[in-house]
């Protein structure tokens, strides 16, 4: 019984240290808005606050924090410059990055300068309290979930990188499906059939590509087509 009095009083004795962080945000209202929420966790202590890349540094080497959030668009510094010249000086600090948006590639840049997570904006008050936890005890957050295989990670940002978007040339989706009609070689007929629509309708559907894509024959449409991708190749 006096045992088990112990440990209870080991366990309720040692609570763990909150976790440290400097919020760097050039929006006031973004760190007051960040800084209330993650105040009313007694697991948070904000040490430091930033209104540009160059505060952030600053702000950084003084506390020396667990977590620097770092906005991605920063005056006098981008947040991914302010990142490389924090991880030269200070490489224990855990950043993650906050964003409003981000491409695939500048993802892959930041994690290999050093970025530990990448919280959007809008996903604040649903990510970024388990973001926190989840970079502080040694794992990534991306893509708004934990990541423990950084390689793999980046294997798959890369090759998903690598894969160019597609070009519409502001062609709806019913027109789209029509490219590739007129690629397997479908008559006006074969396509109204297809898609229960007159003729009619179709002819102005082909007009309206034609107009947006700048050809002028079913040919040129086909070879335009395949060439920018408006059909999944069948290869």
């Amino acid at each position: 019984m006096k045992t088990s009095e112990a440990q209870t009083k080991s366990t309720t004795q040692t609570p763990m240290p909150a976790i440290r962080l400097v919020l760097a945000d050039d929006h006031p209202v973004v760190r007051i808005g960040v800084k209330n929420m993650l105040m009313h966790d007694p697991s948070f202590e904000v040490v430091g606050e930033a209104g540009d890349g160059d505060d952030a540094i600053t702000q950084t080497l003084e506390h020396e924090p667990d977590i620097l959030l770092l906005d991605l668009q920063m005056p006098k510094l981008p947040g991914l410059e302010a990142m490389r010249a924090i991880m030269s000086r200070s490489p224990r600090v855990k950043i993650v990055l906050l964003t409003s948006t981000i491409t695939t590639h500048q993802i892959i840049e930041a994690l290999q300068i050093g970025a530990r997570g990448i919280v959007l904006k809008d996903a604040v008050t649903d990510h970024l309290s388990t973001a926190i936890r989840a970079v502080a005890a040694g794992d990534y957050w991306i893509g708004g979930q934990r990541v423990v295989n950084l390689i793999q990670a980046l294997h798959e940002l890369t090759q998903k990188a690598a894969s160019p978007e597609r070009k519409t040339f502001g062609l709806t989706p019913r027109e789209l499906e029509a490219v590739g009609c007129i690629v397997e070689g479908c008559s006006n007929k074969d396509i109204a059939r297809q898609f229960s629509i007159s003729e009619e309708t179709v002819k102005r559907h082909l007009s309206n590509i034609f107009d947006k894509t700048g050809v002028s024959t079913r040919l040129e449409l086909a070879l335009f087509a395949i060439s920018h991708r408006l059909v999944d190749s069948q290869g």
